[in-house]
């Protein structure tokens, strides 16, 4: 059964925010977004009476029917409510700087299929991008989009956050409690979302803060603490993983001194975009 993430703030950033489905009782008829819209009713040629699932990223997903459909609106009528939300044991944000074209989209979607909770977007020393203040709103908005269709495709019902860019120092420097102080540092498809409850999390200190590291003879393969972290219900891990050419030297002992611990998870070096994936899929088997 086809899967549509149904925002709240629309498609249209001037336009009023839809209600929440939860807000709405069963059998309510909603108004489906323009997204879903030319997706499921032109890509995807839907017919009335076909029935598909919505989420808002509020908790859980709603199965619906289409009851009418014009040339450019259509609605649905609410059959059921699923509470599954399929979010991983792991609470987890990854700062990632930022890397070119399909392979930060491909972090940034295996992330979300692996159940990552936010990704702050970083730029660093040896970093290959740097946006322009004019970059950022479209960016923001295609990577978090990235991130929505990674949840249509593998049923998770809470979308991850995609943060807007900062240089490694600005988030290394920053507070936790200043994480989410405004919609402002999302876009705004998950503004109304971002100030949910299930993500305030983010505004707390991190049970464990590890840094991906290049091998180095020596160094602890794992900070000892992960272990004991990992026994806990629900931990809130933070990871920061570099661009190819690897954190500088001062960035590395910037984000040692703020309790960023060296990681490092076999003896090879791994592509920015294959770190996240290898990095959440270790710390969920460790998780057991």
């Amino acid at each position: 059964m086809r899967r549509f993430f149904y925002a709240i703030n629309n498609d249209n950033i001037d336009a009023m925010p839809l209600p929440k489905l939860g807000d709405l009782p069963l059998g309510s008829h909603v108004e489906l977004p323009d997204s879903i819209v030319h997706h499921w009713c032109r890509v995807l040629r839907a017919n009335i009476g076909d029935q598909g699932i919505l989420f808002d990223g509020f908790g859980g997903e709603y199965k619906v029917e289409l009851k009418a459909i014009s040339k450019k609106n259509a609605t649905a009528t609410l059959l059921t409510h699923l509470k599954d939300d399929r979010t991983a044991p792991i609470i987890s944000k990854i700062g990632l700087v930022m890397s070119r074209g399909e392979r930060m989209d491909y972090a940034v979607q295996k992330a979300t299929e692996l159940g990552v909770t936010a990704i702050q977007l970083l730029s660093s020393h040896h970093g290959e991008v740097n946006l322009k203040p004019a970059q950022i709103e479209k960016k923001l908005a295609h990577w978090q989009q990235v991130a929505i269709a990674a949840c249509e495709q593998c049923g998770l019902n809470r979308p991850p956050l995609i943060l807007a860019p900062l240089s490694i120092n600005e988030w290394l420097n920053q507070p936790a409690s200043d994480a989410l102080n405004t919609a402002t540092l999302v876009s705004p498809i998950v503004s109304i979302l971002s100030q949910d409850t299930y993500y305030q999390v983010l505004r707390s200190a991190a049970n464990l803060r590890m840094q991906m590291s290049v091998p180095a003879a020596g160094q602890p393969a794992k900070p000892e603490k992960l272990a004991s972290v990992l026994k806990q219900e629900s931990p809130y891990i933070e990871l920061l993983i570099g661009p190819e050419g690897g954190l500088s030297d001062d960035e590395c002992q910037k984000a040692e001194s703020v309790g960023f611990m060296p990681w490092q998870i076999g003896s090879r070096v791994l592509r920015t975009e294959t770190a996240p994936v290898v990095a959440l899929t270790t710390l969920l088997a460790l998780y057991g």
